[in-house]
C-alpha cells in the first residue's frame, strides 16, 4: 500500500491561537492568548472532546481537563512566515513560507489606488474604510442606489471588497470592476490577498447580500502539497473558504459552507465518502463572527458547539483515517483592536489506530502539516516543513 492513512481530514479552526508567539511583540501582539482569554471570560470552557485529544496537555486551558492518556499526538506550532493573515497561515500549512507579507489597510486604501479604480471603472467610490459587510450596507446602501457609486471597504484581512446593488450595477459589470481592482492590486506596493465582489439586493433598511459573491484571489506563489496530491490522482476536497484561499489550486472538489455547523455537516458528508486523499475544512465563524468583533463569550460558545460535533466525527473515522486539528493564526477577542494576533496554534493528530497519544516536538513552521501529508501519500515533499509521520504509532 503506497500510503499509511487512506484519508486525512484536516480541520483549521480559523484564528484559534493558544498563546503569544515568541515574536508576538514585533506584530504588536504581546500578551495575546486567544484560547486562554476566552476560557477566562467563560469561567472555563466545556470542550470534553478536545480535552480527550489532549488540548490542555499542550497548555492548560481553564475548564478543560488535562488528559491522563491523551488520544492524540499533540504540540503547538509557530508560524515561520512573515504575517498573521488567513492566506499566509493556510499557504504555510501546505508547505510555503511567505516572507513578503500581504498588506492590510486599517485606514482604507491609498488615494492613488482609489482614483485609478474610479478612472478605470467610470464610477465614484464611497466608503473606503474597514467595516462589517452588513453595517456598511446600512450606512451607504441608499447613497449607492442614488448615485451608482461603488461601496469599497476592507477588513482586518488583506481584502478589497466592492459592494453594489444588482439592480443598480448589473452583476457582470460588478465582476468586470472587480477584475480591474484585482489587476490594480497585484502591484507589490499594494499586495492585496483577495478582491471580493459583494452583490446585494433589497431596499434601504432591508438589504440582503446575494449568493453571487465572487472572490478574485492571488494564486499561491508556488506549488503546494495540494497540487502534488491532485497531480498524483489523489482527491483534495476543499470545504468552506479553502478553495478561495488557494484560488482553486490543487483542488478536486469544493464544498461551500454558510457557517461552522454547516462546515461540520460537510465534513461528515466527506467522512461518508470512499476516497483516497485529503478533506480540508476551514471553520471561519470563530474568526469572522467573534474574533474580529471582539466577542469572547460568543467565541467560547462557538468553540463548545464545535467540540460537541466531534463526537460524530469520531464515530465515522475508520482505522486507516487520520484527523488533524489546528489553526492558522490567533484572533484574541480581548486584545486591543480588531486584528489577528501572532500566536502559537494547537496541533492535535488522531487516529483510531493509535495505542496512545504522545507529545510531539514544537513545530517551527505550520508547514510540518503539509510535509506530513506529502510524506503519507508519497508525493513530492515541500521545500519547507518536517514530516512527523514517523512519530505516529
Amino acid at each position: 500500500m503506497p500510503y499509511k492513512y487512506k484519508r486525512i481530514f484536516l480541520i483549521v479552526m480559523d484564528s484559534v491561537g493558544i498563546g503569544e508567539a515568541p515574536d508576538a511583540e514585533r506584530f504588536g501582539d504581546k500578551g495575546s492568548d486567544t484560547l486562554g482569554h476566552i476560557a477566562d471570560k467563560m469561567n472555563g470552557l466545556h470542550m470534553p472532546n478536545m480535552g480527550k485529544l489532549g488540548l490542555s496537555n499542550i497548555r492548560e486551558i481553564k475548564g478543560i481537563e488535562k488528559a491522563d492518556k491523551p488520544l492524540a499526538f499533540y504540540t503547538k506550532m509557530q508560524e515561520a512566515s512573515n504575517g498573521k493573515d488567513t492566506m499566509t497561515g493556510h499557504w504555510e500549512i501546505m508547505g510555503l513560507n511567505i516572507q513578503t507579507p500581504f498588506k492590510v489597510f486599517p485606514d482604507g486604501f491609498p488615494s492613488e489606488l482609489i482614483s485609478e479604480l474610479e478612472s478605470r471603472s467610470g464610477r465614484k467610490v464611497i466608503g473606503n474604510k474597514p467595516a462589517s459587510g452588513t453595517e456598511i450596507l446600512d450606512e451607504l446602501g441608499e447613497d449607492h442606489m442614488k448615485t451608482g457609486a461603488l461601496i469599497v471597504y476592507t477588513s482586518a484581512d488583506s481584502v478589497l471588497q466592492i459592494a453594489a446593488h444588482e439592480d443598480i450595477i448589473p452583476i457582470e459589470e460588478q465582476y468586470k470592476i472587480c477584475k480591474i481592482a484585482r489587476e490594480l492590486t497585484l502591484d507589490e506596493k499594494y499586495m492585496v490577498g483577495r478582491v471580493i465582489a459583494r452583490p446585494f439586493l433589497g431596499e434601504p433598511g432591508n438589504f440582503q447580500r446575494t449568493s453571487n459573491r465572487h472572490d478574485y484571489a492571488l494564486k499561491p506563489f508556488s506549488r503546494t502539497v495540494m497540487n502534488e496530491l491532485k497531480d498524483s490522482n489523489y482527491e483534495v476536497i476543499a470545504i468552506g473558504k479553502i478553495s478561495d484561499i488557494y484560488d482553486g489550486e490543487g483542488i478536486t472538489q469544493s464544498l461551500r459552507t454558510v457557517s461552522n455547523m454547516d462546515g461540520m455537516d460537510k465534513l461528515l458528508q466527506t467522512l461518508d465518502e470512499d476516497f483516497t486523499g485529503l478533506s480540508f475544512l476551514n471553520l471561519v465563524d470563530f474568526d469572522a463572527l467573534y474574533g474580529h468583533r471582539r466577542d469572547p463569550e460568543g467565541y467560547g460558545k462557538a468553540l463548545e458547539e464545535y467540540d460537541a460535533r466531534l463526537t460524530e466525527v469520531f464515530a465515522k473515522l475508520k482505522d486507516d483515517d487520520l484527523l488533524v486539528i489546528t489553526a492558522d493564526h490567533g484572533n484574541d477577542p480581548v486584545h486591543p483592536g480588531t486584528d489577528h494576533t501572532r500566536e502559537y496554534v494547537p496541533l492535535l493528530v488522531y487516529s483510531k489506530s493509535f495505542a496512545e497519544g504522545k507529545e510531539l516536538p514544537i513545530s517551527e513552521t505550520f508547514a510540518d502539516i503539509g510535509a506530513t501529508v506529502a510524506d503519507n501519500f508519497k508525493v513530492e515533499m515541500p521545500k519547507f516543513g518536517k514530516s512527523f509521520l514517523g512519530h505516529l504509532k
